[in-house]
Parts: structure tokens; sequence; C-alpha cells
């Protein structure tokens, strides 16, 4: 009963000690859940727990081949929807999608190639199980995506639009007649160019990447990688778009007020750590969640 629950929390350390006093635990069959520990992780989706059939050498190929109660496969517990709080440990019905398809074939890859097309009691195979216990699961995945990239597409938008005119309208304008800028050959006019260039390149390229998010087709494969890489390329350009437009901003207070008191300058300087730091807090478990799955 220990060694369940052990399985069901993903206790691993517990479970190595335990094992390794009691190996023969590995053969325990619960019958009131689902099967050896393996099962039960598989069930509940604790990837730590189940990481230790690798270290079990050439037994993981047995215990493969275990049928838990109701006589389903590990294949066929892989296939079914885990719980929400297993599902709501990754943040984003699309992301979650992706660990779920992840999660079946690593668990079709170490069973043995019959129980990929066996079927239940209801004329199923595993892959009819998962793709009728998960559909609601991927149009969620398709909405959540679709709006993420709607949202962030948005402000790439409104950074593009405020970093193209401020090219053209430069700190302390131009000379009459000639129209060089009057801060050419300053250090911090290099600055603001060079930042509002970036800017508007990585804001501007950020649009084309949400907006083939947004076009695309939401079928298995892509879920897999194509959308998550898509995901994390979009917020990195968004990133760097924000970070370079708030420099430029700095720059140009630079140019202007330079010549004013230092308390104010620094002042201005600070100001735009705040939003990038607010950026990257709120954001932070997103972007994790983003960056390991792609």
């Amino acid at each position: 009963k220990l060694v369940v629950e052990a399985a069901k929390v993903g206790n691993v350390e517990f479970l190595i000690i335990l094992l390794s006093s009691y190996p023969d635990l590995i053969w325990q069959v619960d019958e009131e859940e689902y099967g050896t520990l393996f099962h039960v992780a598989i069930k509940h989706r604790q990837e730590r727990v189940f990481n230790l059939i690798y270290e079990i050498g050439v037994l993981k190929d047995i215990l493969a081949t275990y049928d838990a109660k109701g006589r389903k496969n590990m294949l066929q517990l892989a296939a079914e929807l885990p719980s929400s709080d297993q599902l709501n440990i990754i943040s984003g019905a699309a992301l979650q999608m992706q660990r779920e398809l992840l999660w079946f074939q690593e668990i079709e890859s170490i069973v043995p190639k019959s129980y990929v097309n066996q079927l239940d009691k209801n004329g199923e195979t595993p892959r009819d199980i998962f793709v009728r216990t998960h559909e609601e699961l991927k149009k969620n995945g398709e909405k959540w995506m679709r709006n993420t990239a709607n949202s962030c597409m948005l402000v790439a938008t409104l950074i593009t639009t405020v970093v193209f005119p401020a090219a053209f309208t430069v700190p302390g304008g131009n000379r009459d007649k000639v129209g060089i800028p009057i801060f050419l050959e300053a250090n911090w006019f290099t600055v603001f160019i060079v930042s509002d260039a970036i800017a508007m390149l990585f804001s501007s390229s950020s649009i084309l990447v949400f907006l083939s998010i947004h076009t695309s087709r939401y079928t298995e494969k892509n879920f897999l990688k194509s959308l998550p890489h898509r995901l994390a390329l979009g917020h990195a350009m968004l990133f760097i778009s924000i970070t370079s437009m708030l420099i430029a901003f700095t720059a140009a207070c630079f140019l202007i007020f330079k010549s004013k008191p230092s308390v104010p300058i620094t002042i201005v300087v600070a100001a735009p750590g705040i939003p990038i730091s607010l950026f990257g807090i709120l954001h932070y478990g997103l972007w994790l969640d983003i960056f390991h799955s792609s």
C-alpha cells in the first residue's frame, strides 16, 4: 500500500529506499488500483517514478507486459485523460496537450508492439482511446493558443506603431534645411537608433510568428513541436522588442535632458526597469513552461 501511495504522489526518494530494501515490491500488483507501481505512475502522470523503470534493466520489458485491473495495459492507461490536478501542473491547454502526446509516445515506445493495436472491451485501440478522451483538451488547446497569439500580436503591433515613427522624429529634431539630426554625433543617439531598429525588427517579426500560429493547422503533430516552438520564438521576440523600445526611450531622455540635474535622469533611467521586471515576473511560470516544452 505504501508503494502505491508513494507512486501516486511521485515520492521517488521514498520508493528508491523502499525498493532497495524490498526489491520484490516491483512485482507487487495492486488489485484495487491499476497494477504495479509503474501502472500507478502512468495513470497519475508521475514522470520521475516512471523513469525508475529504466534503472531496472531488462526487467522493464517484463513489467511492460503486465496488465492492470480491468485488463488495461500501460498504453491504455496512458491514453486516458488524467485528473485536472495533473493537467494543471503545466500552464495552458496547448502545452498540456503536448505533454499528453509526449507521455503517450513514451509509453508506446516501451510496450510490446502487439499492445499498440490491442482492442479493449469497447473495441478501441489505445490511439482511439487517446483521441476520444483528449478531444476536449485539444479544442481548448487550440482556443488557448489562438487567444495567446492574438494578445501578443496586439502588443507587438502597438510597439511597431510606436518605434516606426520614432526613427523619423528623432530626439532634438533636425538641423534646418539639411535635415541632419542635431545629436547625430552623440553616442546616445547611436544607442537610440540601434535600439529603435531592433525593436522595430523584432516586433514586426513577432507579429508574423504569432500570425502563423493563428493560421496554423492544429493537428497532433503540430501540438508536439511546431506550435510550442513558434510560441516560444514569438514570446522571445516580443520581450526583446519591449526591452529595446525602453532602451531607446532611455537614450532619448539622456539626449534631451543631459544638461539637467542628475536626479531626474536617474529616475528616468531606472523607470524602464519596472515594466521589464513586471513582464518577466508576471509571466515567469508561463515562460518556463513554454521554453521547457519547446
